[in-house]
Parts: structure tokens; C-alpha cells; sequence
């Protein structure tokens, strides 16, 4: 992980050194001002050799309709740079977790080269690690505790009482009684949740260990087990009786039961030691030993190479999707926008004036802290227009023709009419239009309820489903 990490910075670097001469937007935010940097610099080399990589007539298309008016090149350029570093800096941020996450499992190793495991302190406990051996051909893993270093303590007699209570439980392992053992038992130094040192003594060494190792049983035997427990100055001695029952075990899990008593017997021997030197030999040959730890570096690493790709190929729908949240925008502003005008023209502005009025409104409205609405960003945008010299009735097509919606249209036509032919019945029409918009929108508003009314069902029926519940369950319980 350290070399991909190392790989990706490496290479930032030199991109943020090629791309120092790249200047970010005012409204980038800080931390992603370098990835914005090196972004510019990928898509102006990129966008020079393979036009076709950026190149989407849907995407551009619903640009030029979100921001009316600005140059498309740069609506563009601004669109996919900020696409870009957003996609960068997830790569960046998911490598540097993914480095930290190899360093924190790296932190966990206590196996060093010469096969000597460190011992913490009582106050940290057992830990209980996984180690590899390489024996010959063959390779097996085994998990053990790395016992602390032994200290003293104090602790009360009625403690002995419940640990012996609870003991048989801690001891049976993977099998179903003391009266049926067929596999190991848990005989170990400690048991959790109980500060007791624990010594065991089997009756019958050569068939069960006192490590609870279960060797070769040919037929029903029993055992006495043997065991001193011991808290400070406090002792106590208990007897056991197991029954042993022959299990059918293969060559290799035999093999491994016997380097795992090995491994019992080895750290038994240096508990006293602040090191434990795992054996480096076994009849004869050699054993490789290596800690197996978790790493989930190279997953937190592809999770964000996934994650910033989905990012970077949904941000077109994600942009599509605000364009239709302006449209319905639009729709909801429009009858507000027509009584407007009527009233202005009523009072005996002309169409012009009341475009005007209407913007200079927004415009108040915004400096005072106002939000920005797509309808009177379109009114403004027209007024605009106007001033640079556009025709009046070229103006107005355009207001039409760039929200695309059939209502606008239709106003638009309107009011390119009345300054073509001079229509008397302007005000009467403007009028007839601002009570057909209410009445759309009333019939809109009555729709969207219905469907509203439509998806609270499920949740209603899930609510009357727990209200029966809670109402018949302990009803049936009483009777």
C-alpha cells in the first residue's frame, strides 16, 4: 500500500509543479484549490489531443440552459474541471486512508525479525494475535495470546465461588459436555472477564494434556483434572472430571494439534521473560514464523478509486436533474410572473417597462439576501438584452425559447404580437393568461396532493400494523 500511496503523490506533486501557473476560482474552497489547479491543467493538455473525451452535446445543452447568457466554453470548462478535482481529491483522500490504515496495521505487529513477540504490561491485557508457520511445504496459522507480564493482585474468596460456577462453560471448547470431549478443551492460563491465574494437572498426560491438547484416544476414557487457582494470596484447588471419547481426526489436523501444543509449551516457558522467542525448529527443520494482520488499505484504496469514478459518471445525471428542478421552478413562478405584468401594463406601464420593473424587484431582493429564482433570472437576463440593443421582439422569442416550457412560449408569442400588430386587447389577453396560470397551477397543486396522499399510504398501514401489534400481543399473552 505504501508504494501506491507513495505512486500518487509522487505524481500529484509533479502535476501541482506543471499546473502552479493555473489559477482557481474565488469560490473554490481552500483544501480543494490544488486539485482544482492540477484538474485545469489535465483538461486544457487533455481536451487539446482528445476532443472527444470531453465532448457531451446533452451535457452542454443543459449548461447553456442552467446559465443563460454566460460564454458556453466556459460554463463547460468550469463544469468538468470542477468535476475533475472533485474526482482527485477523492483519489487523494481515499490513498491517504488507505496509507493510514496499512500504518495502524502495521502498529499491530509485535513479531520482530528474530522471532520474539514484545509482552505489554498487566494494564493492556493478553493480546491475541495470528502468526503463520512455514514448515517445510507446508503453511499454517495459528492464533495465540501473548500473555503480559506476570503481576500480583488482590481480590476477594467468594470470586473463586463463581469462577468455578462458570468454569465448565469455559472450558468445553467445541464440544457438547464434559461427558462427550472429542476435540480440545480451552485449558488456558486465563479466562476472560476473571483476574484468576489458572494451573492445570491432567491425570492422564499422555491423552489429554494440561493445556487441554487432546491426543489419540482409542477408546472411552477418564479423566481427573487437576486445577489451583490463584489471585495474590489467595489459593484454591479444585478436581474435574472429564470423559474422553476417540474423535476421527486426519494427518494434518493431528500435525497441527501438535505444533500448537508446542507453541503452549513455548510460552509457558517465557512467561517470566519480557520476550518470547517462538521455536525455530521442529523435528529437525526449520519453521519460518510471520504475524498475519488485518490490512484493508488496498480496499479503502479501490472503494475510493470506485467511489470517485461513480462520483465523476454520475454528475452529469446529477446535472440533468437540476435542470429539471428548474423547470418546475419556472412552472411554479409563471402565474406570479403574468399577474405581475398585467397588473404593471394595467396601470399603465408598457410591456417593456414592466420587464423592467419586474427585474430591478429581483435584483433589490437579492442584494437584501434574497434567493435566486430561474424565472426572474430569465426576466433579468431579457432586460439585459434590451439594454445592449436587442430588439424588443427578438428579446421576447428568446425569453420564450430559452426556458422551453409551453407557457412561456405562449407569453412570449404574445408579446411579440402586440408589438408586431399593435393588439388593442393586450391587457384583456394578459388577463385571460394570469387566470388560465392559476388554474393550471391550482390543478397542479390538487395532483401533487394526490399523489402525496398515495405514498403516505404505506407508511400509514405500517403504523396501523404496530398499533394491532401493541393492541393484540399482550391480549394473547393473558389468555
Amino acid at each position: 500500500m505504501y508504494w501506491i500511496m507513495i505512486f500518487i503523490l509522487a505524481g500529484f506533486l509533479v502535476l501541482l509543479l506543471l499546473a502552479r501557473r493555473q489559477e482557481a476560482t474565488p469560490e473554490t474552497p481552500s483544501l480543494l484549490k490544488p486539485f482544482y489547479k492540477v484538474s485545469m491543467y489535465l483538461y486544457k493538455k487533455i481536451s487539446s489531443r482528445f476532443t472527444g473525451i470531453f465532448a457531451s452535446v446533452q451535457v452542454e445543452k443543459d449548461l447553456l440552459r442552467l446559465h443563460p447568457g454566460e460564454a458556453g466554453e466556459c460554463v463547460k470548462t468550469e463544469y468538468y474541471v470542477k468535476k475533475t478535482a472533485v474526482f482527485l481529491a477523492i483519489i487523494f483522500v481515499g490513498a491517504l486512508f488507505g496509507a493510514a490504515a496499512r500504518f495502524s496495521s502495521q502498529g499491530a505487529v509485535i513479531l520482530d525479525a528474530n522471532g520474539e513477540l514484545m509482552r505489554g504490561n498487566y494494564r493492556e491485557g493478553a493480546r491475541k494475535i495470528d502468526l503463520k508457520a512455514e514448515y517445510g511445504q507446508q503453511q499454517m496459522h495459528f492464533q495465540v495470546d501473548v500473555e503480559p507480564i506476570l503481576l500480583s493482585g488482590a481480590e476477594v474468596d467468594a470470586l473463586f465461588a463463581d469462577f468455578l460456577d462458570k468454569l465448565p462453560g469455559c472450558i468445553l471448547g467445541d464440544n457438547e459436555s464434559l461427558d462427550k470431549v472429542v476435540c480440545d478443551l480451552k485449558l488456558t492460563k486465563n479466562y476472560e472477564n476473571f483476574p484468576i491465574d489458572v494451573q492445570w494437572e491432567s491425570s492422564k498426560p499422555g491423552t489429554l494434556s494440561s493445556t487441554g491438547q487432546l491426543y489419540t484416544v482409542e477408546k472411552r476414557e477418564e479423566v481427573i483434572l487437576g486445577l489451583q487457582m490463584r489471585y495474590g494470596k489467595y489459593n484454591l484447588t479444585e478436581e474435574i472430571k472429564v470423559t474422553l471419547l476417540p474423535p476421527d481426526i486426519s494427518e494434518e489436523e493431528q500435525l497441527y494439534q501438535e505444533m500448537e501444543e508446542m507453541l503452549q509449551r513455548s510460552q509457558e516457558e517465557s512467561m517470566e521473560q519480557e520476550t518470547w522467542r517462538l521455536p525455530a525448529e521442529w523435528h529437525g527443520e526449520g519453521i519460518r514464523w510471520s504475524q498475519s494482520v488485518e490490512d484493508n488499505s488496498i480496499l479503502l484504496w479501490g472503494v475510493s478509486v470506485v467511489t470517485a469514478f461513480t462520483i465523476f459518471l454520475l454528475s452529469d445525471r446529477d446535472l440533468h436533474q437540476q435542470l429539471e428542478k428548474r423547470k418546475k421552478s419556472l412552472k411554479r413562478e409563471y402565474p406570479a410572473i403574468v399577474h405581475k405584468l398585467a397588473l404593471f401594463v394595467g396601470a399603465g406601464m408598457t410591456i417593456r417597462g414592466a420587464f423592467q420593473k419586474l427585474a430591478g424587484d429581483y435584483e433589490a431582493d437579492c442584494r437584501k439576501g434574497g434567493s435566486q429564482i430561474s424565472a426572474y433570472e430569465e426576466v433579468l437576463y431579457t432586460c439585459r438584452e434590451l439594454r445592449s440593443g436587442v430588439s424588443e421582439g427578438a428579446s421576447y422569442e428568446h425569453f420564450g425559447k430559452r426556458t422551453e416550457l409551453q407557457e412561456y412560449i405562449r407569453l412570449s408569442t404574445l408579446l411579440a404580437q402586440n408589438l408586431k400588430k399593435g393588439n388593442s386587447t393586450l391587457l384583456e389577453r394578459l388577463r385571460e393568461e394570469a387566470d388560465k396560470a392559476a388554474e393550471e397551477r391550482l390543478q397542479q397543486s390538487k395532483k401533487l396532493g394526490e399523489e402525496a396522499g398515495t405514498k403516505l399510504l404505506v407508511p400509514m398501514v405500517l403504523m396501523l400494523a404496530v398499533v394491532m401489534a401493541m393492541i393484540m400481543i399482550p391480549a394473547l399473552s393473558n389468555m
